[in-house]
């Protein structure tokens, strides 16, 4: 317990920047429009394949396991937001498709 709470005081400025970051993201997020929400998906996807590649780049160069674990998770949430991305992008496009109608 006094290690960890040694760790929050070493480095409470910076967990103090991801919290206020979280705040922050959310309300931003929370208050898009629909209508931007596509162009929007498709620059998320690309900031994320952007963190997949500085993820393997960081899981590559590890020197202990603990770096590796982080590396390697790094990359699957970035994969699984890359293709989450895609994947809903896809569908919203989907929606302004004019629909085919079968003749009889």
């Amino acid at each position: 317990m006094i290690q960890l709470l040694e760790f929050f005081f070493i480095y409470r400025q910076e967990i103090f920047v991801i919290v206020l970051a979280v705040f922050l993201g959310f309300e931003v997020i929370a208050h898009v429009p629909s209508v931007l929400h596509t162009p929007l998906m498709s620059g998320a996807n690309a900031i994320s394949g952007v963190v997949i590649i500085g993820a393997i780049i960081f899981a590559g160069l590890a020197q202990s396991w603990q770096d590796i674990l982080i590396g390697s998770l790094a990359v699957f949430m970035a994969t699984l937001n890359v293709v989450g991305g895609f994947a809903v992008t896809d569908r919203m496009l989907e929606m302004f498709k004019k629909k085919k109608t079968e003749k009889r």
